[in-house]
């Protein structure tokens, strides 16, 4: 059961949500922002001149159209799971299905490559910020009974959308970031880092066995969560709070 939650009161013991309510909590976020994500990439396409998605109806908010069994559900439940046994706090993330382009379909292929990967980190801001939004509206009814699972999803949906929106602009394709680096850089080094593509998947996983990953992400992925704080107003402290309670 949620107990009803007042945001002023300092003196409240933590919270400490049990697997089902982690999973509650995290359900919707993890959906929407894996989803739209791909959907905003084949809707940038189609401004930029290809149908490839919209021909494969996948320029669509029916989350059913994206999701990937392993990618948007078994592998976020799986993280779930983990670090709730292990009693630790990991960074969740997953995937869906990839939306098709076709860059030889835009108008100019390597110029609007860039709006296209770009489309998808900034879908996560905008979803980190509604999620913001939502935390807003959870403080203006303490005392309520849906006030505390409401901040808590608005604190899941910010910190998964902020994790994807780092992991995604990373200079490494196929991740968005390689594609708008490949953009960016002038032809002879575009193809270049074009090449590495096929490795792309092998020197992430490298990277986080390392240990790289997570120091290179989470400057971002903090200066994402203080934006959204910044922007509604809401106490960091406050705010990295809730996150913490939602991962552990």
């Amino acid at each position: 059961m949620w107990r009803a939650w007042d945001c002023n009161n300092h003196n409240e013991p933590p919270l400490e949500l049990n697997l089902i309510q982690k999973i509650s909590v995290f359900a919707l976020p993890v959906l929407f922002a894996i989803t739209l994500h791909e959907a905003a990439h084949g809707y940038a396409a189609l401004k930029f001149g290809d149908r490839t998605a919209q021909l494969l109806g996948r320029i669509s908010l029916n989350p059913i159209r994206h999701i990937d069994l392993v990618g948007t559900i078994i592998v976020p439940i799986a993280i779930l799971l983990l670090t709730k046994l292990s009693g630790g706090a990991g960074i969740l993330f997953g995937w869906a299905k990839p939306v098709p382009v076709n860059f030889n379909q835009l108008n100019r292929p390597k110029q609007d490559m860039l709006w296209v990967a770009a489309a998808g980190p900034g879908a996560n801001l905008l979803m980190a910020l509604i999620w913001a939004g939502m935390i807003k509206l959870a403080l203006a009814m303490p005392g309520s009974p849906i006030a505390m699972p409401l901040a808590l999803m608005g604190a899941a949906g910010i910190f998964i959308n902020a994790v994807l929106m780092a992991l995604n602009l990373l200079p490494l394709p196929p991740l968005d970031g390689g594609r708008i680096a490949v953009s960016l850089l002038p032809t002879p080094l575009a193809i270049k880092m074009s090449r590495i593509e096929p490795y792309g998947l092998f020197i992430l996983i490298g990277l986080m066995y390392l240990g790289i990953l997570g120091m290179v992400m989470w400057p971002l992925i903090e200066a994402i969560i203080s934006f959204a704080a910044f922007l509604f107003g809401l106490e960091p402290i406050k705010l990295l709070a809730l996150i913490q309670i939602v991962l552990n």
